[in-house]
């Protein structure tokens, strides 16, 4: 049964860590130098850090989550030196937290017990690209736009966006997605093989090493239990990746709605007529007014949805011929199309600058982007209930979604000095999660658990599911040193979640 670390392993693990970073007296000093020395041995003196700018830079992520350093930082060089690593922390029961861009949303990389953070960002090779077989395998220092330019001459691409130049094994980590998901998948669906550290310092090569097939029969899963692990199963050192032709043509659109359900239906209708639609994205009446501000824009202030189409000419026209009728069906109007990379950048430019825009409402405020997800049949009850939420408690959220697969996003605009805000925004996030969860709907699409959706993870799933995860990561962390606090629910001695 999984178990949170009793009081006596937290007290030991606490003295290790003491030592490491405050050393005062000879004993500390002698656990000091033999950790130190151990982790320099391993990946030289320039890749061991003491320094606190530097370990501050390692606590935090794009999250309103506070800061949470580790005690040092590493910056391994390549796998055996991960595993080496890895196989000292094993030792003196000290936690670790992968760290890849720091470009997350949910706290995931924070020192909650302290410890050790792994910086990969040394590791930046693309090791394998078979163009024939439309993969690649990358280490994790290489970004979603490293490899696309890298790929720029092939004429192939990696179309996963989730906005931020993440790191594609972190991408993986959190099971990241984004506006191409309904086209093109998920990180669940592009990743062929992991190469990953246990906390033993065991290397597991999850569909066994070198292979990358397109599917196999072969045994339980295993690439998909660690995509989405969030760092608490193992580091993720190498992944290996579906790779997509760029297309020949691209055409992209706006189109303006009376209301969110006209929008909504739109979506729906395009999908159930087969249009192989790439992007399809919505921004309410808000965030529209926000971006014209921001941007100098002059679209109608109504539901919008932002369109992107790939293929063939001859194809394009198809899909755009139909997508016309849909929407004019459902009150579209103020159609604008564009096909040349300019005029596509440009009219996606709203869609785009949507976080800044949001963040100009507020001068000075911070931002927080919620993330539910939902059968597209719910989205329209949803996105309004959402709404009168919003103001009913005068907060500040311009909604924008990746409407073709139900992920839809809040990005609450708050000021961190104001704790009765703080206060509202934090119970407003869990009534939406809660809200999703009512309407067979999920607390995160795309951004992960992290910190802060932990107790809604039980919620989500249920205890039998819930518990049967907690065995899992017993099986694999026993003692519970990757990226401890993170994802699943602690539990005492007594079996009660928290």
């Amino acid at each position: 049964m999984f178990r949170s670390w009793t009081r006596a392993v937290r007290t030991q693990r606490r003295c290790v860590l003491h030592c490491v970073t405050h050393s005062r007296v000879p004993a500390r000093g002698a656990a000091l130098d033999a950790v130190l020395s151990e982790f320099r041995s391993i990946c030289g003196a320039d890749g061991v850090s003491l320094g606190e700018a530097v370990r501050q830079q390692h606590g935090k992520d794009e999250s309103v989550h506070r800061c949470q350093p580790p005690d040092v930082v590493v910056f391994p060089r390549c796998v055996e030196e991960a595993s080496a690593l890895a196989r000292t922390c094993h030792r003196h029961n000290l936690p670790m937290v992968p760290f890849g861009t720091g470009t997350g949303l949910e706290g995931g990389v924070g020192a909650v017990e302290g410890g050790v953070c792994f910086s990969l960002r040394n590791m930046d090779q693309i090791l394998d690209l078979h163009q024939e077989d439309f993969d690649v395998t990358v280490e994790p220092g290489v970004t979603r736009k490293n490899l696309n330019t890298y790929l720029r001459d092939t004429g192939l691409w990696f179309p996963v966006d989730p906005g931020a130049d993440a790191s594609l094994c972190g991408m993986a980590a959190t099971s990241a997605s984004g506006t191409n998901a309904v086209r093109y998948g998920t990180m669940r669906e592009n990743v062929l093989n992991l190469e990953v550290v246990l906390a033993d310092g065991t290397i597991v090569h999850t569909a066994g090493r070198g292979r990358r097939p397109r599917k196999t029969s072969a045994g339980y899963n295993l690439t998909n239990l660690f995509v989405g692990s969030e760092g608490t199963l193992g580091i993720i050192t190498k992944t290996t990746l579906r790779l997509y032709g760029i297309p020949e043509s691209m055409v992209s659109a706006v189109c303006s709605f009376p209301s969110v359900q006209a929008a909504v239906d739109s979506t729906v209708q395009i999908l159930q007529a087969g249009v192989p639609i790439a992007r399809i994205e919505f921004l309410d009446d808000v965030m529209m007014d926000a971006c014209n501000r921001f941007s100098s824009l002059s679209y109608p202030v109504t539901p919008t949805l932002f369109l992107e189409f790939h293929g063939s000419e001859r194809s394009l026209e198809e899909q755009v011929a139909t997508t016309e009728s849909v929407t004019q069906s459902n009150g579209g109007a103020d159609f604008q199309w564009a096909t040349d990379p300019e005029a596509r950048n440009q009219l996606w430019k709203a869609r785009h600058d949507a976080w800044y825009a949001a963040l100009a409402l507020r001068p000075g405020c911070k931002a927080y982007a919620t993330d539910v997800c939902v059968p597209l049949s719910r989205l329209p009850q949803i996105i309004v209930e959402t709404k009168e939420d919003l103001i009913e408690n005068k907060l500040t959220g311009p909604i924008a979604g990746h409407v073709g697969d139900g992920n839809f996003h809040c990005l609450m605009v708050m000021d961190p000095s104001d704790p009765d805000e703080l206060q509202r925004v934090q119970l407003f996030t869990e009534r939406l999660a809660r809200r999703a969860l009512a309407l067979s709907g999920t607390c995160t699409g795309e951004h992960g658990v992290g910190l802060g959706k932990r107790l809604l993870l039980r919620e989500e799933l249920g205890g039998p599911a819930l518990r049967v995860m907690q065995k899992l990561k017993v099986a694999l962390d026993p003692r519970n040193l990757m990226n401890p606090g993170k994802v699943l629910p602690s539990r005492d001695a007594e079996g009660t979640t928290h």
